[in-house]
């Protein structure tokens, strides 16, 4: 039975990252975004298993990927840790270093200059799309801790 549940509370954090990219509501995303859904899932593939992935959920080469094809592909890829997590730890780690006023949120511009001038950078639209995953629509805000709950599953539960 915890299985199952298990398998629901996946499902259903799946769906929920699977529609914040389904702009036309059409339970269809564009396949040049499946890689930031895995991200905000907490996994952390390799350019080459993101690359595997869309190849078995892409919808004949057309360029997207359809909900009933990527949820249980995706599902299956959770429930046995085939991308490794990123531990929550680690996450709420990264944000608290950014946010260096210790708010518990950041201002989505406050990460889009991360975003594009640290580290490994991100294109505008690679920012976009992933401001668009992180920042709560009512606030205007991306209050990490919040955030962390919701995407992160627990790979030892």
């Amino acid at each position: 039975m915890a299985e199952t549940s298990e398998a629901a509370d996946i499902q259903r954090k799946i769906r929920a990252a699977f529609h914040v990219f389904d702009h036309k509501a059409d339970n269809t995303v564009d396949v040049r975004e499946v890689s930031t859904i895995i991200y905000s899932l907490g996994c952390f593939p390799t350019k080459a298993d993101i690359h595997r992935f869309v190849e078995e959920v892409e919808e004949d080469n057309m360029g997207y990927v359809h909900l009933d094809k990527f949820l249980p592909v995706m599902t299956k890829v959770l429930l046995e840790n085939k991308f490794p997590p990123i531990p929550e730890e680690h996450l709420l780690q990264a944000f608290e270093v950014l946010d260096k006023e210790s708010r518990g949120y950041m201002e989505p511009q406050e990460l889009a200059k991360y975003m594009k001038s640290e580290g490994e950078t991100f294109s505008q639209e690679e920012t976009n799309e992933m401001l668009t995953a992180l920042v709560d629509e009512k606030k205007n805000l991306i209050c990490y801790k919040e955030l962390i709950n919701q995407l992160t599953i627990d790979p030892d539960t």
